[in-house]
């Protein structure tokens, strides 16, 4: 909606135009197109809490794996403090939790970049079940090394809908100042190619 048009509306009519945004957005982001990247994730024991399934805390920690290792992986990051010339802080953390997932289900998490800035990267993040069969999918150690892309045909094994959804925020600093140090252009490219398109 064009920003003339909202003024024009009473305040309660721009309450619901952005909440209906708000929700055409959070639709879009629960479906496996508007992501680039994949990693499979293997549920652990100690992540089931009393009620029997993930607990909401290690869903973010499921989201900082699959960030951390794209960056690793097809961007170049260093990770020894000592050796890197830089490193990230993540400064914004958040999950909306749809349906739950439990050991030992393997879900798939997924990446997409929403804005690269001259320091920061905004995040878009997702984790798909599953789909409800007897056998679990096949994971190969490659698989969980390299991830996947969008595409893939493993993705045929996993839910359409994601079960949660989220975003983050890095800030890359200096390791030895911890100011705001400018993306190197290898590590900008490999992010760019994550970069996913607004929805309609």
């Amino acid at each position: 909606m064009t920003s003339w048009v909202s003024r024009l509306l009473p305040r309660n009519g721009r309450s619901l135009a952005t909440a209906s945004e708000n929700q055409r957005a959070e639709d879009h982001h629960r479906h496996q197109e508007a992501y680039g990247y994949f990693l499979p994730i293997q549920t652990r024991w100690q992540d089931n809490d009393q009620y029997g399934h993930v607990n909401n805390v290690v869903y973010y920690s499921y989201f900082d794996t699959i960030i951390n290792q794209y960056l690793i992986r097809y961007c170049g990051l260093k990770t020894g403090l000592l050796t890197s010339p830089m490193v990230g802080f993540m400064v914004t953390n958040q999950c909306t939790f749809h349906t739950p997932v439990s050991f030992p289900q393997i879900p798939v998490a997924a990446l997409a970049v929403e804005k690269v800035g001259h320091s920061s990267v905004h995040y878009r993040l997702a984790l798909f079940p599953p789909k409800p069969t007897k056998e679990t999918p096949s994971v190969s150690h490659w698989d969980l090394s390299d991830g996947f892309f969008f595409g893939h045909p493993k993705l045929a094994h996993f839910a359409s809908l994601a079960c949660t959804t989220g975003s983050s925020v890095h800030i890359f600093v200096n390791p030895a100042t911890s100011k705001p140090l400018g993306l190197p252009e290898d590590f900008r490219r490999g992010l760019l190619r994550l970069m996913s398109p607004a929805p309609g």
